[in-house]
């Protein structure tokens, strides 16, 4: 390449981010040459190195084109340059991968398959016609398929399948979208699917595997299909016996079963949809969406019974694409999994725990790192909040400003995540799940291994929750380096301060079902004055007893119960009317009351989470349930109506400087309201406006402008957007989750960021006492 005769610089520029694996290289190549620049770009395991020679006009134009011409896809968190003597390049070059620096880049998601190989995937005359692995530097799989950093093939499980002459050209021209796409490959040389029965015996193969699915998907079969990221099991969503099946047989009784369907304008038959939800719904993360179901009767009444919401997504990769046209029906398309368990990754793996749930497979040959399951979003106060982040959102990092000291964090028990924090950046694992089953640990474990030997770090601490009995403070404490508990509350507001860029001392309101507290008992209405490191209870919700521990999670009349002898020494006598008391028999009341007095098996809590199922038991709603948040749910949904301001009053004492809210007078003012026959509907709307209104009194009097909501309460739309407005009404600066879940999983993240802040500051110290 012949340069300008100007005065010739060097320019070197190093792009941090998610610079991999998005045609960031081939991007940079086409710039160069068309700027005539020579020189070099290559990944390291940093992100992307370049340097060019020219005109120095022309560099600064090119250095500025990075930044607002750069792929879709990529993000570039920072962008160091410098100017140096030239060095005398004569062409343009893509240079090999360089594996020595530390490993910091950013590994993409998984991606939805893009507008160009989906078209593909549907012109007969294109070489990928019906090939159901296509993809490009835009889509395709990422952290599933990836074992090592830099993010080439050869770290790849694509590694095993050798390109064929075309697939080869189209990898190695700069000029094509498949330049350099990992994943790369065609019917001729890459991974195919198969067809197998209920005893794994291969039927079809290829097209005619993906044809005989969809017949047996017709004929209201359970098809067990293999994905991104792991298995399905997918059946026709409008046959009920079908639906009614498999839920029988996966074990999920009434939690609401995922939908895929063919077409956005699909979706739009059975819900309606914003604008919002619509863009979500078509990103490249193609997450599960929680929308407004409208009152359509062409889908079987077991997807979602009782709820006036559906969880739908789009067809995300060209096999589920091929399958949506093939079969012409919406899809029950729920994890592959016996319910509890981990999703399956791997056929043989799937013929062995499916066996008896699935009628037969759709499998595929090409291997899975690490299983990741779908995300699941909904739209709260106009913007997005991630409530299950996995599949296109997994491995991104928040970015926090604490540089040293890196951080394995190994979350709670519940809807588990890791977290890894290198530099500036946390890196928070895909969605595990409980730890409840061997499975579960098992795959906690194989996670927690994947992270380390994906980015190969130097850990400096590792951070876990404080409670004693976890699986994950267990592990913690199995590990070679110095552990930091992290209480489970502070770990939920420092997760959202982190999100939001949020430094400073915030008040912070958990509120969940269960978290232990440094007093023993178990926390869940919390208001705590906390940074990054520190914290201080300034406020909580009354105490009550959990009559028989762990078992009044699920039994919410338990809870309902528990208040109930608040109010009076014999509920059974002076409540009996109500839906509560009938939930039980004489003798279980009588062992509940000896319990209760004898403070048996009975800890305090101070959980608004068990305040919704207290109210959604004496409204009627569940007195048992199946599955976590089913009673809240069931409450938050009978605000669907028209909203009203109404609220009962609750009284705050002052005990020793903490605020105490005590919901004696709001449960004293409901009972009177349900034996007057008020509607339910607006009931649960008083029962949720108080929770707010007693929340605002006490931020009001704390002074504290900045607010911070975290826990799995705040996942219900009704509560979160209405304390959102009125915080705003008061001139406060309220802040919430979007991409990082309220719930616990979230709560990695916030642990790692208190551990790097305690180790900051102690760091500090050694170096101010040497």
């Amino acid at each position: 390449m012949k340069l300008s005769p100007v005065s010739v610089s060097r320019l070197r520029v190093t792009a941090r981010g998610a610079v991999q694996g998005v045609g960031f290289r081939p991007f940079v190549w086409r710039l160069a040459r068309e700027l005539r620049l020579a020189g070099w770009v290559k990944n390291t395991a940093q992100g992307v190195l370049v340097e060019v020679e020219g005109g120095r006009e022309n560099l600064e134009d090119f250095l500025a084109r990075l930044q607002t011409e750069k792929p879709a896809q990529s993000i570039i968190q920072h962008l160091e340059h410098s100017f140096l003597a030239p060095s005398g390049f004569h062409t343009f070059d893509i240079l090999e991968s360089d594996e020595t620096l530390e490993k910091t880049t950013l590994v993409l998601p998984d991606l939805a398959v893009c507008p160009q190989c989906c078209s593909e995937i549907f012109d007969r005359n294109d070489r990928r016609f019906l090939y159901p692995f296509t993809n490009c530097t835009q889509c395709g799989p990422r952290f599933s398929i990836i074992g090592a950093l830099p993010y080439d093939r050869a770290n790849t499980t694509m590694k095993a399948f050798a390109m064929c002459t075309d697939c080869r050209r189209e990898y190695e021209d700069p000029g094509d979208r498949r330049f350099h796409a990992q994943p790369n490959a065609c019917g001729r040389c890459g991974p195919h699917v198969e067809f197998w029965d209920a005893d794994g015996r291969c039927l079809h193969e290829r097209e005619r595997a993906m044809m005989e699915a969809a017949a047996a998907l017709r004929r209201g079969m359970i098809v067990a299909v293999k994905g991104i990221g792991g298995f399905h099991l997918c059946v026709d969503a409008a046959n009920e016996e079908g639906v009614r099946r498999l839920r029988q047989r996966k074990r999920r009784a009434q939690k609401p079963l995922a939908l895929m369907f063919p077409s956005l304008e699909a979706i739009r038959r059975y819900c309606e949809l914003t604008a919002l939800e619509e863009e979500i719904l078509t990103s490249r993360a193609a997450p599960i969406v929680l929308a407004k179901r409208k009152q359509v009767a062409a889908l079987a009444e077991s997807v979602a019974p009782d709820n006036p919401y559906l969880g739908v997504m789009l067809p995300f990769s060209p096999l589920h694409h091929i399958l949506m046209r093939e079969a012409a029906t919406p899809l029950v398309a729920t994890s592959g999994n016996i319910s509890e368990e981990p999703i399956c990754t791997d056929g043989q793996e799937a013929l062995a725990r499916l066996k008896g749930v699935a009628d037969c497979f759709l499998v595929h040959n090409r291997p899975i790192v690490r299983p990741v399951d779908d995300s699941l979003a909904r739209v709260v106060a106009g913007r997005m909040m991630v409530l299950r982040r996995a599949r296109g959102f997994a491995p991104l990092p928040v970015e926090v400003p604490l540089p040293s000291g890196n951080v394995l964090a190994l979350g709670g028990h519940l809807k588990n995540t890791v977290a890894l924090k290198i530099g500036s950046n946390v890196f928070i694992s895909q969605h595990l799940g409980d730890l409840e089953t061997p499975r579960s640990r098992q795959a906690f474990e194989q996670a927690i291994t994947s992270f380390k030997e994906l980015y190969q770090p130097k850990i400096d601490l590792a951070a876990c929750d404080r409670h004693p009995d976890y699986a994950s403070t267990a592990k913690a404490r199995r590990m070679p380096w110095p552990v930091e508990p992290v209480q489970h509350h502070h770990a939920h507001i420092v997760s959202c301060m982190a999100e939001n860029g949020i430094t400073g001392e915030v008040l912070g309101l958990a509120w969940d079902g269960t978290g232990f507290g440094p007093d023993n008992s178990v926390w869940g209405g919390e208001f705590l004055a906390a940074d990054f490191r520190h914290f201080r209870r300034v406020g909580h919700f009354r105490p009550f007893r959990l009559l028989g521990g762990d078992k009044a999670v699920g039994e919410p009349r338990r809870a309902a119960l528990s208040l109930l002898y608040e109010l009076d020494p014999d509920p059974p006598k002076a409540f009996k009317d109500l839906a509560t008391l009938r939930a039980f028999d004489e003798q279980q009341l009588r062992i509940l009351s000896r319990m209760r007095a004898k403070g048996l098996n009975s800890p305090l809590t101070s959980s608004v989470g068990r305040l919704f199922d207290a109210f959604a038991s004496l409204l009627d709603l569940a007195q048992t349930v199946n599955f976590e948040g089913q009673a809240a749910m069931a409450l938050e949904y009978l605000c669907d109506g028209k909203e009203m301001p109404d609220h009962y009053k609750m009284d705050i004492a002052d005990e020793n400087g903490v605020l105490v809210i005590d919901w004696r007078p709001m449960l004293a003012a409901a009972v009177a309201d349900i034996r007057g026959g008020l509607a339910r509907g607006v009931l649960a709307q008083k029962f949720h406006n108080s929770l707010v209104e007693a929340a605002l009194e006490v931020v009001l009097k704390t002074g504290l402008k900045d607010v911070v909501l975290g826990g799995g309460c705040f996942q219900n739309k009704y509560l979160c957007e209405r304390m959102i407005g009125r915080l705003r009404q008061a001139d406060l600066r309220p802040s919430w989750h979007r991409q990082v879940p309220p719930n616990d999983g979230g709560i990695s993240l916030g642990q790692a960021v208190t551990a790097a802040a305690t180790y900051a500051t102690y760091a500090t110290y050694l170096l101010q006492n040497k």
